[in-house]
C-alpha cells in the first residue's frame, strides 16, 4: 500500500513538473505581447499620448469588468460569434468542395475559375452596402459577407492542394482498381488537407475582420456595433476594452486552430 501511494505521488509530481515545464517553455513566445503592454503603460503614464486617445490598462480593465457584469459584452459577443461561426462554417464546407472539384473535374474548373479569380482581389468590405441592400440590416447580411469573404481563400487552398497531389499515388491507386471517387476521397483529399487547413486558418482571421467591419457600418448589436457606439459616446476606455476582447478572441481562436491542425496533420511527421 505504501509503495503504491509513493508511486502515485511521484507520478503526480512528474506530471505537475511536466506541465510547469511546458508553460515555462511557451512563455517566452509571448514576450512581445508583455513588452507591448509595458510600452502601452509607459506611453500613457508618461503623458506621451492623451488619456482620451489611449487609456491606461487598469481603466480599460475596469471598463471591461463593468461591461461584463452588466451583460452587454456577453450579449453582443454571442451575436458576433454566432455570425462569424455561421459564415466561416459555410465557407469551409462549400470552399473545400468547390476547390477540390475544380482540381478534379475540368468542366467545374472551367466554369468556376474565372469567377474565383475575378472576385479574389476585390476588397470584401466593399460588398457591405450590397449585402445590406439585398439582405437588410439583420444577421443574414453579415453571415453572407463573411461567407463570401472566407470562401475564396479556402477554395483556392483546396484547389492548389488537390492539384499538387503526386500523380504516382493516383496512378498506383487506379492500377489497383480504385474507382475515381475512391481515389478522390482516399488520395486527393488527404494530399490537399495541409494546404486546405492553412487556407482555413487565413479565412479564420479574415472572418474577424469582416465581422467587425460589417457591424461597425450596419448593426444593432455585436462587437463592431459596441466599438462604434462607445467611440461615438466618448467612452474610450470601454471602447478599447471591446477592441482588446476581439483581439484576444481572435488570438485564442488561432491558437486553438493551430492545435487542431497539429493533431489532424500528425501523420505528416
Amino acid at each position: 500500500m505504501t509503495n503504491i501511494t509513493s508511486g502515485n505521488s511521484t507520478s503526480g509530481a512528474s506530471a505537475t513538473g511536466f506541465s510547469l515545464t511546458g508553460i515555462a517553455t511557451r512563455l517566452p513566445r509571448y514576450t512581445p505581447l508583455f513588452l507591448l503592454a509595458i510600452a502601452w503603460e509607459v506611453t500613457t503614464r508618461g503623458g506621451l499620448v492623451p488619456i482620451a486617445a489611449l487609456p491606461a490598462l487598469d481603466t480599460v480593465a475596469v471598463a471591461w469588468w463593468d461591461l461584463a457584469v452588466g451583460g452587454d459584452l456577453w450579449r453582443n459577443g454571442v451575436a458576433s460569434m454566432t455570425r462569424a461561426a455561421s459564415g466561416l462554417g459555410l465557407a469551409v464546407i462549400c470552399g473545400s468542395l468547390i476547390g477540390i472539384l475544380m482540381a478534379w473535374y475540368k468542366p467545374v474548373r472551367i466554369a468556376a475559375n474565372p469567377i474565383v479569380q475575378f472576385f479574389y482581389p476585390m476588397p470584401k468590405s466593399a460588398l457591405i452596402p450590397v449585402m445590406v441592400l439585398w439582405l437588410g440590416f439583420g444577421d443574414a447580411s453579415k453571415i453572407v459577407l463573411i461567407f463570401v469573404g472566407c470562401l475564396l481563400p479556402i477554395t483556392l487552398s483546396a484547389f492548389n492542394g488537390a492539384r499538387g497531389t503526386d500523380e504516382v499515388l493516383i496512378w498506383s491507386a487506379r492500377s489497383m482498381g480504385a474507382s475515381r471517387a475512391r481515389v478522390l476521397w482516399e488520395v486527393v483529399l488527404p494530399s490537399a488537407l495541409p494546404e486546405l487547413m492553412s487556407g482555413i486558418r487565413t479565412a479564420l482571421a479574415l472572418s474577424f475582420v469582416l465581422l467587425v467591419s460589417s457591424e461597425l457600418v450596419v448593426a444593432r448589436e455585436g462587437f463592431g456595433y459596441m466599438i462604434g457606439w462607445l467611440g461615438d459616446g466618448g467612452a474610450y476606455d470601454a471602447m478599447f476594452a471591446v477592441v482588446l476582447t476581439v483581439a484576444l478572441l481572435g488570438f485564442a481562436a488561432d491558437r486553438l486552430y493551430l492545435m487542431l491542425m497539429r493533431r489532424v496533420l500528425a501523420w505528416r511527421e
